[in-house]
């Protein structure tokens, strides 16, 4: 078989045994395929590759200049890969198995100030061209912050999941998992405004959308993508650095606001969506971090 051949069955095994969700075998696609091609530029490929070649392609991928995390997700996929090849008799070892990956620096998440946020909700409400876009809009920033979603997630969402005014959104997470997160009153009231303009939208069109916030594109939902510059559309007219808004922060400020405010780290974990606790223990050092800052500027005896 050819590295390609290997690629398309590994994938297809990690769909329909695993669940993987798409953003995952996509990754996993463009990782192998890199390794690929590092092989072929070798006079190798994925059957002959022994041990010294994994370890190469990985001073190979240091040298590119790649992070830490880009390194340790390329080795998690070629020992995806071959442990699938031994299972499948395709190779009788598995060449990356004792390989250590490089050393994971555990950095604290970017965030927001809850002023921050408020300035960019504000804004979205005026954010878009027409009364609809605007309702849109406001919807997903004060969803995102309400439930910490994924904004794939978020952009993914059936119009199902929101209907009845609902006191909790059904959520479809990583692998299918779903989880009931709660959500605030102006969430709920931001919901239902748009749910009532999207179901005038809809009336009037000749392909109805099963999704909350439908998109012109192939998923049937506004994409990632459109929702990354959305944000940051927002946030200029918010009068924030748009470098320092993404979606991915709100979600951030959302665990970090919540805990802040004394909320359990066992339920942030369960909104969030996280299997392991020790995933989210982070946001205590967040918290840490700015009760030091607090009392290193505003405690009278931190004076000089």
């Amino acid at each position: 078989m050819t590295d390609l051949n290997w690629i398309s069955r590994f994938l297809e095994a990690q769909a329909a045994e695993l669940g993987a969700a798409q953003n995952t075998l996509l990754a996993y696609g463009r990782d192998l395929r890199d390794f690929a091609g590092w092989l072929a530029r070798r006079d190798s490929d994925f059957a002959r590759a022994d041990r010294h070649a994994v370890e190469d392609y990985l001073v190979f991928c240091d040298a590119q200049g790649l992070s830490v995390a880009t390194r340790a997700r390329r080795l998690a996929s070629i020992r995806q890969l071959y442990r699938f090849a031994f299972e499948e008799g395709l190779r009788t070892d598995n060449p990356a198995i004792r390989i250590r990956g490089p050393a994971k620096r555990r950095s604290l998440p970017g965030t927001l100030e809850i002023d921050e946020v408020d300035r960019l909700l504000e804004a979205a409400r005026d954010q878009g061209r027409k009364d609809a876009l605007q309702m849109r809009n406001r919807c997903l920033l004060e969803l995102l912050y309400a439930t910490g979603m994924r904004v794939s997630e978020l952009v993914g969402l059936p119009d199902s999941a929101a209907r009845g005014n609902p006191q909790m959104l059904l959520v479809r997470g990583k692998g299918g998992k779903e989880r009931l997160v709660p959500l605030s009153p102006p969430a709920r009231e931001a919901l239902t405004i748009w749910l009532r303009e999207r179901d005038r939208i809809e009336e009037a069109s000749a392909t109805p959308s099963r999704f909350l916030f439908p998109g012109r594109g192939r998923t049937g939902h506004i994409t990632r993508e459109y929702f990354f510059r959305l944000i940051q559309d927002i946030a200029v007219a918010a009068g924030i650095p748009p470098s320092r808004v993404t979606p991915h922060k709100l979600r951030h400020a959302f665990a970090t606001h919540l805990l802040a405010g004394g909320a359990d780290l066992r339920a942030i974990q369960m909104m969030l969506g996280h299997s392991d606790i020790s995933t989210v223990e982070i946001y205590t050092h967040v918290v840490d971090e700015q009760l030091k800052d607090l009392v290193l500027k505003r405690h009278p005896l931190a004076k000089e």
